[in-house]
């Protein structure tokens, strides 16, 4: 109770305990407990946090509306009145930061180091740093951190989920937490939902951290390892959960230390994820995996697809949409069978069933437009969350090339897991982790049970005043579709934007061509690239006067929708139209740039004299530039300079711009013309968005129709959170069909909704409003919510075991990659005593006498491990170690660090040195103390052969190494390779055997059986199993390499195919 009470009075203090394990309920009164609530100070009755009392720039408690008791109640609002301490008191600095000088400000940065140096904490500095970030703010990019946002900084501080409303500013905050987390000099990862969002970040904001003395790094696919590591090694990197999660894989196959390129031995330190439910929710169903290449079978999905399309559904196979599963009737088996000439589907010599029900499961479930496009011959993957294509990525289990066999197109290698992690293993790596969203409170629970994360939910700065209309249900997607096209039309007539929410690429191209029969202009923003390209501009309109936009799922767009239009994007759209034709002939690549973005049915932006006469200047510059180039300018390259020229007019500023070009020049520089042009233009823009933009809030603000419901409340709320950004006007409505694909796939009683619609009307596509059919609908909805978060549950528990085996492995992996040559030697040497002690402890019973014990298998498995090198024993005979063995028994003394068995070949003289005669006793030590090994009357004379064994093989294996005349270096990058390879392969292996548990356990259940206790069991074996094989195989290839170097490449060949 201490503990929760004392977190409760210290912004500083971590939040998760409270929300983890929450103790008794906090009572004002016996009478009347508070709910959920954890024990805490009982303070004189605390005003409640209002929207209104945020929304002042100082803080004012005194001046807080007085709320619900129900509100009081929450522990939130207890949680986020506490935070006002901390906004106090970076307010009191506030003035006092506002008169030191640049140079005064960024010294900050090495005073709170130097702190920190002497023992203070990140909580002693909290306060002071946070008015820093504020001010730095403020100097550089002409913000000022909220209250509201102050206490969101304080919460990802506090290693929770701040959920933040659209258009709160989650991206300033952030720079709050990063910036103190950062003084520690152990790095920050800010990690985004792609590279576009993390590129904008790292420049956006990275002018904050760069201004106060930190670096800032910026990771982006296609980066070579030499950039990766140098921004790894930054105080602050950005970067996407993907890349994130690929470096950490690809560092855990390199084979030597100059590949890594994150910040090893600790790579993790603190993280903070921006749309985290998208990322640790959403995306945490599907694991990332590397993949090597299996070119067999290739020609069989071809043959698959074809015996696919002969199968009727219902005939000769059914569907369950609700888990994606088919399953061939008898009938449909025995068809199959026939078409491909086998008498056994499932005969593992000729296995065909794969391929038949994963070209099924194509034809069925994997729709194009859907689920894919197809581009460029190749079949690429749509985010169904974020309406965006995903080119590297690649369905698992030989999905992708039944897609590709069903669509004719080349059939591409079949793959082969190599490495593979969920993001919810990655993100525990983290020691600190915190997150934001808009939406996270309806998925606390899983936070919760996951990570340990709380949600707290940060107030707006100005009420939400956005209207939710009630749902819309309709019999038929016909009718759903003439409602949402007459929906558009009437808020178009009224000039308010609308944006339109649709699930897939074939629904939002349906309503497009919806729209365009009655002349209704519109913007489309789906995954195709001549409309993904140009996701900003398209965004930048949304908000403005007349504007339609018809968008796939809303989730991780990044940008808000200000109304009345975003300045500074119509503004570059303007410059790029005004000067590109001069700089380049060259056309467009629609897939790399996108078709143009509509203008129809919108005002036209009024420029003044001054900004015409400067984009004139600037195109005459162009066209002079241009003609006197000797080559001709590419499309992507004239881009490219119009983008550095703006970036350089903003960071310079107009004065300094005017001041240069007043300079007597033979010709104006382009790049100071074209930043000149754009801050003017900039002007006009801010004036023309601004009256349009108060014009669209009398209106009514923008407009969110959602065509469909999605499989997650939340996903619904993202979509909503478009409109009534920032206390905007806005309003939205949800239409939906029964016929939809989420009542389809979750078994709506569709008979009974469309008998009691036919009560109300005999009209099919007449909208309904019914409370009961609506309340089944979101019934339905939240059974969907439960399934889905069963499957996230199961998918963690699974992952669980595995996770603990990648630790051990990658741990492992990290000793023999980063130790020095004697603590690889060291490792070898452990290799081979473990490998001596399970040959002889598989051959003999310490509680049985020798006669009894199979010596000649244990003589035969020990000469096969090193070849020619052991050749000595080959002439040994079962008798011979028999004779030996009795002899030695009831010896009272050994000598630890030299023994050899009476009239058995002896040891060479290799343990020559004080850490090698020590490692030599530690592991006699070790034997002794062993006690998972089987006891009896024998277990004395059992130890002693162990150890004889185990001395003979490292003896053998150090005198080969020591007669090779090899320098160390050599001989140590030798270890490291073959203790590399043999680890990689066989944990390659060891992952396709988990994968393959993991799917036959499920049909355990059957028998009344725990598979998630099986998978622990089996995966627990088969682990052992592996560590033992790797073992194993080390010690042969590293006996083999000194006895046959040639072998050992071959070895290693094999290893590497």
């Amino acid at each position: 109770m201490a503990a929760a009470a004392a977190a409760l009075s210290a912004p500083s203090t971590s939040l998760t305990s409270i929300w983890a394990s929450p103790p008794r309920l906090l009572r004002r009164r016996r009478a009347n407990p508070l709910p959920g609530a954890t024990p805490c100070p009982r303070p004189k009755k605390p005003p409640p946090l209002s929207c209104a009392a945020a929304a002042t720039p100082t803080p004012a408690p005194a001046a807080a509306k007085a709320g619900s008791w129900k509100d009081l109640c929450r522990l939130n609002a207890w949680v986020v009145r506490d935070y006002r301490r901390l906004v106090d008191s970076v307010g009191v600095l506030e003035p006092a930061l506002r008169r030191l000088s640049d140079e005064q400000l960024k010294a900050k940065t090495a005073e709170f180091r130097t702190r920190l140096g002497r023992g203070e904490t990140l909580a002693d500095v909290q306060g002071e740093a946070f008015a820093v970030v504020r001010e730095a703010a403020r100097r550089t990019l002409g913000m000022r951190h909220f209250d509201v946002q102050i206490i969101g900084g304080a919460v990802l501080h506090d290693g929770c989920i701040a959920e933040m409303k659209t258009g709160e500013g989650k991206t300033l905050v952030s720079t709050l937490a990063a910036y103190l987390n950062a003084l520690t000099g152990e790095g920050v990862h800010v990690v985004t939902v792609n590279d576009y969002l993390a590129q904008r970040d790292a420049e956006w904001m990275g002018r904050v951290h760069r201004f106060l003395g930190l670096t800032v790094g910026l990771i982006q696919a296609g980066m070579k390892s030499d950039e990766r590591r140098a921004s790894y090694r930054c105080d602050i990197t950005y970067t996407n959960n993907s890349e994130l999660g690929f470096d950490y894989l690809r560092d855990n196959l390199s084979r030597n230390k100059e590949q890594l390129v994150m910040r090893w031995p600790r790579p993790f330190h603190f993280a903070i994820v921006d749309e985290v439910d998208s990322v640790l929710i959403d995306e945490g169903r599907n694991p990332l995996l590397i993949s090597g290449e299996d070119n067999r079978d290739a020609a069989r999905y071809q043959v698959a697809a074809k015996v696919a399309e002969l199968l009727m559904e219902g005939v000769h196979y059914t569907v369950e949409l609700k888990g994606n599963n088919i399953d061939l009737t008898e009938d449909g088996v025995a068809h199959a069978e026939i078409i491909l000439g086998t008498d056994d589907l499932w005969d593992e010599n000729d296995p065909w069933a794969r391929f038949v029900m994963n070209a099924l499961k194509a034809k069925v479930f994997y729709r194009r437009d859907v689920q894919y496009i197809v581009r460029d011959g190749k079949a690429i993957i749509i985010n169904e969350l974020t309406g965006r294509v995903e080119p590297k990525r690649r369905w698992s289990d030989g999905i992708h090339q039944a897609v590709e066999a069903k669509e004719g197109l080349k059939i591409q290698a079949d793959s082969v897991i190599v490495a593979q992690i969920t993001y919810q293993s990655l993100f525990k790596l983290y020691p600190k982790l915190s997150g934001m969203t808009g939406t996270a409170k309806t998925e606390e629970k899983d936070f919760l049970k996951m990570f340990k994360m709380p949600v707290i939910e940060v107030p707006t700065n100005l009420p939400n005043v956005r209207v939710d209309l009630p749902i819309q249900a309709f019999a038929t997607a016909r009718g759903k579709w003439l409602y949402v096209r007459a929906e558009v039309e009437s808020m178009f007539q009224l000039g308010r934007p609308v944006l339109v929410g649709t699930t897939s690429v074939e629904s939002s191209e349906y309503l497009s061509d919806l729209l365009k029969a009655h002349h209704i202009p519109h913007n489309v923003l789906n995954a195709r690239p001549k409309y993904a390209a140009r996701e900003a501009e398209i965004i930048a309109q949304a908000g403005r006067k007349h504007a339609i936009t018809i968008s796939t799922n809303m989730a991780g767009r990044g940008t808000d929708i200000i109304l009345g239009g975003n300045p500074k994007m119509l503004t570059k759209e303007i410059v790029e139209d005004s000067i590109l034709p001069f700089l380049t002939h060259e056309p467009p690549d629609i897939d790399m740039e996108g078709e143009s973005t509509s203008h129809k049915g919108l005002s036209k932006i009024k420029l003044g004299p001054s900004s015409l006469a400067l984009l004139a200047k600037a195109a005459i510059m162009a066209k002079y530039v241009h003609q006197s180039e000797r080559n001709e300018w590419s499309f992507s390259k004239a881009k490219s300079t119009i983008a550095e020229s703006i970036e350089m007019g903003q960071t310079i500023g107009m004065e300094k711009l005017q001041e240069r070009l007043a300079e007597e020049f033979e010709i104006y520089p382009l790049c100071d013309a074209i930043g000149l042009a754009y801050l003017s233009v900039l002007r006009d823009c801010e004036i023309h968005c601004s009256a349009e933009g108060t014009e669209v809030k009398t209106l009514g603000g923008l407009h969110v129709v959602g065509t469909s419901l999605h499989e997650s409340r939340r996903i619904d709320n993202q979509l909503r959170g478009r409109a009534g950004r920032q206390g905007d006007p806005g309003s939205t409505r949800f239409m939906v069909s029964l016929q939809d694909e989420i009542f389809q796939k979750f078994n709506l009683d569709t008979e009974w909704a469309v008998r009691l619609i036919s009560r109300i009307t005999n009209d099919e596509d007449i909208a309904i409003e019914s409370n009961v059919v609506v309340k089944q609908l979101l019934g339905l909805q939240i059974n969907a919510e439960k399934y889905y978060f069963g499957i996230r549950k199961s998918l963690v528990e699974f992952d669980e075991v595995l996770e603990v085996q990648r630790k051990h492995v990658y741990n492992l992996r990290q000793v023999i990659l980063s130790g020095d040559s004697e603590s690889c030697s060291e490792q070898i040497f452990q290799y081979m005593q473990a490998v001596a002690d399970e040959i002889v402890l598989l051959n003999i019973d310490p509680q049985k006498p020798p006669k009894t014990w199979n010596l000649a298998k244990l003589l035969d498995e020990f000469v096969g491990l090193g070849g020619k090198l052991l050749e000595s024993f080959k002439d040994i005979q079962e008798e011979n170690l028999q004779s030996a063995l009795e002899q030695i028994h009831g010896s009272g003394s050994v000598k630890a660090d030299s023994f050899a068995l009476p009239n058995m070949p002896m040891p060479p003289d290799s343990f020559r040195g004080i850490r090698k005669k020590t490692s030599s006793i530690m592991r006699w030590l070790a034997i002794c103390l062993d006690d998972t090994s089987k006891k009896g009357r024998y277990t004395n004379t059992v130890n002693l052969l162990r150890k004889y064994f185990g001395d003979f093989l490292i003896a053998t294996y150090l005198n080969a190494v020591q007669e090779s005349h090899y320098d160390d270096a050599h001989i140590s990058g030798i270890e490291r390779e073959v203790l590399l390879k043999t680890l990689d392969a066989l944990w390659k292996d060891h992952l396709v055997n988990m994968n393959k548990l993991s799917s036959a356990v499920n049909v355990r259940s059957f028998g009344h059986r725990n598979p998630l206790e099986e998978y622990k069991i089996d995966g627990c074996r088969f682990f052992i199993s592996m560590l033992s094989a790797t073992r194993r195989l080390t010690v042969e290839a590293l006996l083999h390499y000194w006895s046959s170097p040639m072998e050992s490449d071959e070895i290693f060949n094999t290893e590497d195919q």
